[in-house]
C-alpha cells in the first residue's frame, strides 16, 4: 500500500491536511467533518454487467448520480456498484474510503476515471487519504498532476443526477 501523502510530496503536489472522525457516507462528513475549503467528493467505484470495465466516478459531495442514464450516455452496460474485493483489489480502499487518490494503486491502469463537470470547476476538492479519517484538500492542478504522475486519463462528464421523490 501506498503512502499518499509522501507521494504528493515526492511529485510537488500541495495538499491541506484534516482529521476527522471516520466517515462512511456523505451525510455523516457533513455532522462530522470540520469546514474545509474546496468541494468535496463522492466517489463511486462501479464495474459493467460483465465486470470487465472498473470506473471510478467522482462528483459534488451532494450530488445523486442516475446511474443507468450515466451508463447508457458513456456507454458503460448496467454499471453498478462493485465489490469490496474489487474495491481493495483495485483501490487498495475499504468501503466507505473510496477516493480519487485510490489510483495510486492501480499501477496497471484498469480503472476508468469519469469526473463530473461540475466537481471540476472548483479550485479545491477534497480526497480521503486511502482512509476515511481525514481529507486531503488539493487544487485542482495538483489533482491534475497526480493523475499525470499515476498513469490515468481522467473524462470530464456530465453526470445525470436522480430525481429524488418529495417527501410530504
Amino acid at each position: 500500500m501506498a503512502n499518499i501523502e509522501q507521494f504528493l510530496r515526492e511529485h510537488g503536489i500541495p495538499f491541506q491536511y484534516f482529521s476527522h472522525p471516520a466517515v462512511r457516507t456523505c451525510e455523516e462528513s457533513g455532522r462530522l467533518c470540520p469546514e474545509m475549503p474546496g468541494m468535496h467528493t463522492k466517489n463511486l467505484f462501479l464495474k459493467d454487467d460483465k465486470k470487465q470495465r472498473h470506473i471510478l466516478l467522482s462528483l459534488p459531495h451532494g450530488k445523486v448520480a442516475h446511474l443507468k442514464e450515466f451508463g447508457k450516455i458513456y456507454g458503460i452496460k448496467s454499471p453498478s456498484l462493485a465489490s469490496a474485493e474489487d474495491l481493495k483489489t483495485y483501490l487498495g480502499v475499504e468501503p466507505g474510503a473510496v477516493t480519487l487518490l485510490g489510483l495510486i494503486n492501480d499501477t496497471e491502469n484498469h480503472v476508468e476515471v469519469f469526473l463530473d463537470e461540475e466537481l471540476w470547476k472548483h479550485d479545491f476538492i477534497g480526497c480521503h487519504p486511502l482512509v476515511n479519517t481525514a481529507t486531503l484538500v488539493i487544487p485542482r492542478e495538483g489533482l491534475e498532476k497526480f493523475f499525470e504522475a499515476t498513469g490515468h486519463i481522467y473524462r470530464l462528464c456530465a453526470v445525470p443526477e436522480k430525481e429524488l421523490p418529495i417527501l410530504t
